[in-house]
């Protein structure tokens, strides 16, 4: 099993910054595309942003690209998500996930989930 731990969350103003992180456990990390989904109150989780296993692909929801980063270091077995510019909007909570890593990085087969970490953008 692999097991992911999100931190890095909490209150900010509009325009403000945070860095999320996700600390993977149990498997080779460096085997795994990784993912941020969200969910906001009363919505469906969407996807954020993913990284392919090697760290040589990314992909972003329209809503968030140009603003998030998601990055990773295969060394430090850590994942990254770089939120600037935040808005209201983007209130909710952040999940870290991972699939085994496969071709075509996109949102879909995440089978391992952290248990998410609250970030709110104060207006």
């Amino acid at each position: 099993q692999l097991q992911l731990v999100e931190s890095g969350g909490g209150l900010v103003q509009a325009g403000g910054s945070l860095r999320l992180s996700c600390a993977p456990s149990g498997r080779t990390f460096s085997n795994y595309d990784m993912g941020w989904f969200r969910q906001a109150p009363g919505k469906e989780r969407e996807f954020a942003a993913a990284i392919s296993w090697s760290g040589g692909s990314t992909v972003y929801a329209d809503s968030v690209q140009g603003r998030f980063t998601i990055s990773r270091d295969n060394a430090k077995n850590q994942v990254y998500l770089e939120m600037n510019s935040l808005k209201p909007e983007d209130t909710a909570v952040y999940y870290c996930a991972a699939r085994y890593g496969r071709s075509g990085l996109d949102a879909r087969g995440y089978n391992y989930w952290g248990q998410g970490t609250q970030v709110t953008v104060s207006s």
